[in-house]
């Protein structure tokens, strides 16, 4: 890997930054100061130090965003925004979007390039749990708690039994498994109600940082990613 893009995947900096670093003599190589900024090195075995302080490189990165509305769960969109356009630090290369949300719902949305961990996160066979805070168009009735809570048969789709949780007259959470498209908002309709905002709060054992606001982002704790079987 090139130790420009090495220093920017460390958090260092932008590509620009971490070359003015570079030629600032701040960065040595296995002990050596460097001024090449296209310099291959060996993340696995070579010793990195800014400052005199050793970077440790991640295989694994998993941050933690609340998406805003008007952006998609995607990787790359020729329309619009993705949520990779909310970071204000330069990515690495094999991130995505851990599931998705809709263009126009907010919340809890897991940016990882752990494909395991994916496939474990979104995979029926180890019912996790996506809990979404949702606010109603009408009163929401004990008869549509009831219902939420039974198998949802459509003419295109069946949606497993969810667990509804009365807020106020308009607000419930709402707690699936599945995550299939518009899931959320097609149970709603369903049951006679519609949505009017949405958000995803949890993630399986992942809850989202109050401290954020949309379209704000942080790295998640070691604690967070040994709860969701992350790899350090």
């Amino acid at each position: 890997m090139r130790l420009d893009k090495y220093l920017a995947h460390a958090n260092l900096g932008t590509r620009k930054e971490v070359k003015a670093l570079i030629r600032q003599s701040r960065i040595k190589v296995n002990g050596c100061v460097v001024k090449k900024e296209d310099l291959k090195i060996n993340e696995a075995e070579d010793i990195i130090l800014f400052n005199d302080q050793r970077i440790i490189y991640q295989k694994y990165v998993y941050y933690m965003l609340n998406k805003p509305q008007g952006v998609v769960s995607a990787t790359t969109d020729r329309k619009d925004k993705t949520v990779l356009d909310c970071f204000d630090i330069p990515l690495r290369d094999d991130v995505f979007p851990i599931g998705r949300l809709d263009k126009d719902t907010e919340g809890l949305l897991l940016i990882s390039n752990d494909g395991a961990l994916a496939h474990r996160l979104l995979s029926l066979r180890y019912h996790v749990d996506k809990k979404y805070y949702v606010q109603c168009a009408n009163e929401v009735t004990e008869e549509m708690l009831s219902k939420l809570e039974q198998v949802i048969e459509l003419k295109d789709e069946i949606y497993q039994p969810g667990r509804a949780e009365r807020i106020s007259s308009k607000e419930i959470y709402l707690t699936i498994q599945e995550g299939k498209y518009h899931q959320v908002k097609r149970m709603l309709h369903h049951v006679g109600n519609e949505v009017v905002y949405l958000k995803r709060v949890a993630f399986g054992p992942l809850k989202l940082d109050a401290r954020l606001k949309a379209g704000e982002w942080r790295s998640l704790s070691e604690d967070e990613i040994k709860e969701l079987g992350g790899q350090l």
